[in-house]
């Protein structure tokens, strides 16, 4: 019995893991995003969440190869699962974008904790594998936005992803929170 738990265990954890970045999948970061604003609503508490992109990571790919477009994701998911809270949850949303959801932190902080992500990885150097080459710098764009009281998940996302891409039309290598959109913005 106890090999049968500990098999469906794994296979459960293997389910909601991204087998490239090891953090959440999307359909786990479903989950856990519709019971963080159902307890968001039920305490009063806030909740937010931010949106990385990193910048021209076709060009690593096409440059390098998809196996050090591979390394870039590692490093920029290993910075963002080092960076967020047990409580919060750090995922894959797709392609090269992660997103992260923060239980109980407001825009404010939420923005915070981006930004220090955001400089890591710009301060970061990723040396091939098997030369010792140098590759360019990392840099991601970031958008933040905060749960408005019984939006949907579809809605809160939808804002993170304007500020994300206002962020990438002001140049890239930036954080952004949904106040910045076509406004203010840290850098």
């Amino acid at each position: 019995m106890d090999k049968i738990r500990n098999s469906l265990k794994e296979a459960e954890a293997r389910s909601n893991t991204d087998a490239l970045t090891g953090l959440a999948n999307r359909r786990s970061l479903d989950e856990f995003l519709r019971s963080a604003q159902i307890a968001a609503m039920e305490k009063g508490r806030p909740l937010s969440v931010f949106l990385i992109d990193i910048d021209h990571f076709k060009k690593f790919n096409d440059t390098f190869g998809h196996q050090v477009g591979d390394q870039v994701l590692r490093l920029v998911a290993k910075v963002l699962q080092e960076s967020v809270r047990n409580q919060d949850l750090a995922a894959r949303y797709g392609g090269e974008e992660l997103f992260a959801v923060l239980p109980g932190a407001d825009l404010s902080a939420c923005a915070e904790v981006a930004e220090r992500i955001r400089l890591r990885i710009a301060d970061a150097r990723l040396t091939r594998r098997n030369t010792g080459q140098e590759i360019s710098s990392v840099t991601v764009s970031i958008g933040v936005a905060q749960f408005r009281l019984a939006e949907t998940a579809e809605a809160l996302i939808e804002r993170c992803d304007r500020a994300l891409y206002q962020a990438k039309r002001s140049g890239r290598n930036r954080t952004i929170t949904e106040n910045g959109v076509d406004g203010e913005v840290l850098a």
